[in-house]
C-alpha cells in the first residue's frame, strides 16, 4: 500500500449479525496497515493424479482448485470447444441457420480417429454435425465445419486463433480443428476453463447439446454414446462439455455440473485412464460443491464506505458497488473473510459521481483475494476560497497538536 492510502475493513459475520447498511469502517493509523484479523485454517485441498487441472465457479470466476493450470499441453479433442464455440458464434449471428447444410470432402472422410463416419461428397445438415462433433467427437465432422465455415482448416485455424486471442485465452495455438497431435497446437486448462465458460454464458440456446448422452447419424449407422461419464451419473448434475484422448495428452475431461444455483466448471487431463478421469473428475467436482458456496456481501449500488474528501463542500463521498459483489468462499471459513476498501487518500476534490476512486478487497483462508470497483455516490465540488482556507487551518492546528 501506497502513503495516503486509506483502507478499511469490516467482519462480514459481524454485519451480518447486526444488520449493517453500510461498512463498519474507521481509518487505521497511518492508513498503511490492516488490523490484524486470525484466520481460521484454509480447506484442505485435495491432491489429484491428473498433470494439470483446474476447477472454478462459473458465476464468480473464482479458481477453488488448481494444479499446473497455466502449463501448455496436448488438449486432445478439448481443442474441438473452440471449433464448436466459431460455428455457434456464426449460428447466433445469422451467418449459419442449423439447417444449412456442409459438404464433406475427401480430407473429412479420409480422418482417422473418432468419426461421425460422414461419406465423401455428402452434404450433412449443421445441426447433425453439431451433434457429431460433441457427441461422437467426430474428426470427420470437425474438418467439415471448418472448411464450411472457413474455406479450408487452415484458415479455421488462422480463425479460431484470432477468436482465442479475443476471448482472453493467454496460452493457446491451434493448428487444426479437431485436437489432432501436432507439437504446435496446445492449450492450458486454464484456458480450455475460460472457453468453457464462455460457451455456457454466450450459448444459453445451444449448450443443451452438450448434455446428450447418445446420438445415431443415418439410419443405417447405430448409436454411438457421449464419452463424458459425468453424463451418466444423475447425482452429479453434470451437463457437459467434452472428453480428449491421446498418447501425448492422456486422459482429459472439460466438464461442468450445476446443483441448485451453482455451476461450477472443471478442467483435467493427463490421467492415464477412462477410469481415472471418471473417478477423479466426480471427486473433484463433489469437493468443490460441497467445501464452498457462494455469499452475497454487497447489492448492486449499495454504499460500501465513506472516503475522506480534502478541499470539498463535503468532508466524504460513500462508495458505492458499481455491480452486485459476490464471491466464492470455504463454507468453514467465511466468518473469517475480511472485506477491505482501499483508496488513495483523502480523495481530492472535485469528486464527480460515478468516478471510479476505490476498490473492495475481498480476502478469506484457501481463496485468492478478490477486488471489485468502488464508485463516488455523489458530486462533491471543491470548496471556496474560505472553505480551502478553514481546512487548511484546521489541518495546521491538528499538526500542531500531534
Amino acid at each position: 500500500m501506497t502513503a495516503g492510502e486509506k483502507q478499511y475493513w469490516f467482519s462480514w459475520m459481524d454485519r451480518a449479525c447486526r444488520g449493517r447498511s453500510r461498512i463498519a469502517a474507521f481509518a487505521l493509523a497511518g492508513g498503511l496497515v490492516a488490523a490484524a484479523l486470525a484466520f481460521l485454517p484454509a480447506a484442505a485441498a485435495p491432491k489429484t493424479s491428473a498433470e494439470q487441472a483446474i476447477l472454478l465457479d462459473m458465476t464468480t470466476g473464482q479458481v477453488l482448485f488448481r494444479k499446473a493450470q497455466d502449463e501448455p499441453m496436448a488438449p486432445s479433442s478439448m481443442a474441438k470447444l473452440m471449433t464448436i464455440y466459431m460455428l455457434f458464434d456464426a449460428l447466433k449471428s445469422g451467418r449459419v441457420k442449423l439447417d444449412d447444410e456442409f459438404t464433406v470432402s475427401e480430407k473429412a472422410w479420409r480422418m482417422r480417429g473418432s468419426k461421425m463416419f460422414v461419406r465423401v461428397g455428402t452434404t450433412v445438415p449443421v445441426q447433425d454435425l453439431i451433434r457429431g462433433v460433441i457427441v461422437h467427437s467426430g474428426n470427420d465432422a470437425a474438418v467439415t465445419v471448418a472448411e464450411g465455415l472457413a474455406g479450408s482448416e487452415k484458415a479455421f485455424a488462422e480463425r479460431m486463433n484470432e477468436k482465442g486471442r479475443e476471448l482472453g485465452l493467454r496460452a493457446s495455438n491451434f493448428t487444426n480443428a479437431t485436437g489432432w497431435p501436432d507439437p504446435e497446437l496446445y492449450m492450458t486448462a486454464e484456458d480450455i476453463a475460460t472457453l468453457s465458460r464462455r460457451l455456457i454464458q454466450d450459448f444459453p440456446d445451444y449448450y443443451h447439446y452438450f448434455s446428450e448422452t447418445s446420438y445415431r447419424y443415418g439410419k443405417k449407422m447405430k448409436p454411438q454414446g457421449n464419452r463424458n461419464p459425468l453424463l451418466y451419473k444423475p447425482q452429479l448434475g453434470a451437463d457437459g462439455l467434452k472428453t480428449g484422448q491421446t498418447r501425448a495428452g492422456g486422459y482429459g475431461l472439460a466438464a461442468s455440473a450445476k446443483r441448485s444455483d451453482r455451476r461450477l466448471i472443471l478442467v483435467v487431463n493427463g490421467l492415464k485412464s477412462v477410469r481415472a478421469r471418471a473417478s477423479e473428475s466426480a471427486r473433484l467436482l463433489n469437493w468443490g460443491f460441497r467445501t464452498f458456496g457462494n455469499y452475497t456481501l454487497l447489492q448492486a449500488g449499495e454504499a460500501a464506505a465513506d472516503a475522506e474528501v480534502w478541499l470539498g463542500t463535503k468532508d466524504s463521498v460513500p462508495l458505492l458497488t458499481e455491480s452486485a459483489v459476490m464471491v466464492s468462499l470455504p463454507r468453514a471459513g467465511r466468518s473469517s473473510m475480511r472485506v477491505t476498501a482501499v483508496y488513495e487518500g483523502p480523495l481530492r476534490s472535485p469528486v464527480r459521481k460515478g468516478d471510479l476512486v476505490a476498490k473492495l478487497r475481498v480476502t478469506a483462508p484457501g481463496v485468492s483475494a478478490r477486488e471489485f470497483p468502488l464508485l463516488a455516490g455523489e458530486d462533491v465540488p471543491r470548496a471556496g476560497f474560505f472553505g480551502r482556507a478553514m481546512a487548511n487551518f484546521t489541518r495546521m492546528l491538528e499538526g500542531m497538536v500531534q
